[in-house]
């Protein structure tokens, strides 16, 4: 699987953390294969662990932690592994446009976060850490709104 696949599904899950605008597209969750609804939970849920232990690690100044933690994210955990070629057609007919752009943004700031961890500099790992935030938010409140519909878009 490319890179570019396993970001998507790695986007899709935080997904299940998002917006792009204002206005929520219509969910792409009930356009999921079962298998691939399933692989994009566990993605989040290790996404949501990663997230969490860089949070810790940015605040103790463990910039070691940071990068690992940025570029397990960016190398797509358990998606980037799973999936099968009718697994990627699946998932590029369930997705608009707008969601894969958001995938590929997250993972490039997982990857300047990643660098930034290696660079002992706090201030950007801050910075990106509230870009990838934001990328969360975003992605959750166009994409699926129907599982999170408490979460409302943020200006930037």
């Amino acid at each position: 699987m490319t890179k570019t696949n396993g970001s998507l599904l790695t986007i899709f899950i935080l997904s299940l953390a998002v917006s792009f605008n204002a206005t929520a597209a219509e969910p792409v969750t009930p356009k999921l294969t079962d298998k691939l609804d399933r692989l994009l939970r566990e993605e989040m849920r290790s996404i949501q662990t990663a997230m969490g232990q860089i949070h810790s690690a940015i605040v103790m100044g463990q910039h070691d932690q940071v990068a690992k933690h940025a570029q397990d994210i960016h190398d797509s955990f358990i998606l980037q592994q799973s999936l099968t070629e009718q697994d990627r057609k699946d998932l590029m007919s369930a997705v608009p446009e707008g969601f894969i752009n958001l995938d590929k943004e997250f993972h490039q700031l997982a990857a300047s976060l990643a660098e930034a961890g290696r660079n002992d500099d706090t201030e950007k790992q801050h910075q990106l850490f509230g870009n990838m935030t934001g990328n969360c938010i975003q992605c959750h409140s166009t994409y699926v709104s129907d599982r999170f519909p408490g979460v409302k878009p943020v200006q930037d």
